[in-house]
């Protein structure tokens, strides 16, 4: 299982950002994946995920109205549209699938939100 993380930077608060997350070595359409993040001295939180099939979506009261998790399982693609950005949301980002029961991550991808 791989999973690997792009689309970071450095943007400006009320900006926007889409990540990508392209993950390989297993049925990527037979499950659900996830979107969490980190913060500088915090813990590793839930952002959001969505069902195997891109038809339902859940978030992070944090987030939600501002984020958008959306799936391509043609091409094993998961995405994470972030508009409205806030220094808050400054954090490392990971996608996460939960695969034979274990949990695999990516390597992160760093969002800063600042002027």
């Amino acid at each position: 299982v791989q999973l690997v993380e792009s689309g970071g930077g450095l943007v400006q608060p009320g900006g926007s950002l889409r990540l990508s997350c392209a993950a390989s070595g297993f049925t990527f359409s037979n499950y659900v994946m996830s979107w969490y993040r980190q913060a500088p001295g915090k813990e590793r939180e839930l952002v959001g995920l969505i069902t195997s099939a891109g038809s339902s979506t859940n978030y992070a009261d944090s987030v939600k109205g501002r984020f958008t998790i959306s799936r391509d399982n043609v091409k094993k693609m998961v995405y994470l549209q972030m508009n409205s950005l806030k220094s808050e949301d400054t954090a490392v980002y990971y996608c996460k699938v939960h695969y034979m029961w274990t949990d695999y991550w990516g390597q992160g991808t760093q969002v800063t939100v600042s002027s």
